[in-house]
């Protein structure tokens, strides 16, 4: 029998914790490590304890769960993320998901959500509520207009596609070169060549563009 799941739940609102709780604790698959009740708490558990996922409040003390999960993609832990939210604000969930989170989903129906979001995450799979599955189309939406009219997109490879994403995040090359453990000269040269495939002339050009697309990118 495979060990079950690692989980780390991290929420301000105890009740609603243990209503979770309750769930998780009825499968045999999975297993709850640790809480916690603010974001500080929930980054230093995981990376003690590294679980397979945590599931993050989106609003939290200390720590939001958006600058939770950011840490820990930035320190690459092997930590796969849920985030909880009440509100059904498709800036966020852009935000959420230019993150690389996998999870997303509503409080009010965590529920009959949250065991399935649990597996197909721990799976490396998308899970979001049934609800706001619109945003995710008019993502894809997006994301295929801009295709259309910068069919020099297609041409980037993955290491320039994922540092376009980072420039979007208003990140410097040289936390870019931190974050993916190259020099800085290098991240330049890849910015060049960025700004090349998408005829995009001057830094700032670059920059404007990542900043505008974000989240079709």
């Amino acid at each position: 029998m495979s060990k079950p799941l690692t989980i780390l739940m991290a929420d301000d609102h105890p009740t609603f914790r243990g209503g979770l709780r309750q769930i998780i604790a009825e499968q045999p698959d999975l297993r709850l490590v640790h809480e916690a009740g603010d974001g500080e708490t929930a980054l230093r558990l995981a990376r003690e304890l590294k679980p397979a996922v945590a599931i993050l409040d989106l609003d939290m003390p200390k720590l939001s769960g958006l600058e939770v999960a950011a840490a820990i993609q930035r320190e690459r832990l092997p930590v796969r993320i849920i985030i909880l939210t009440m509100h059904r604000e498709e800036d966020m969930f852009n935000e959420a998901l230019d993150l690389g989170i996998l999870g997303y989903v509503l409080k009010d129906s965590a529920a009959e959500d949250i065991l399935q979001c649990i597996r197909a995450v721990a799976a490396g799979q998308h899970y979001l509520s049934p609800a706001i599955s619109g945003f995710l189309v008019n993502r894809n939406t997006r994301a295929e207009t801009l295709r259309r009219a910068r069919p020099g997109l297609a041409d980037l490879t993955p290491a320039e596609r994922r540092i376009l994403r980072l420039i979007a995040q208003s990140k410097t090359s040289k936390e870019i070169a931190d974050e993916l453990n190259l020099s800085t000269r290098t991240v330049e040269n890849h910015r060049f060549n960025i700004g090349a495939k998408l005829s995009l002339r001057g830094v700032h050009s670059l920059v404007k563009f990542a900043f505008d697309n974000k989240s079709a990118l």
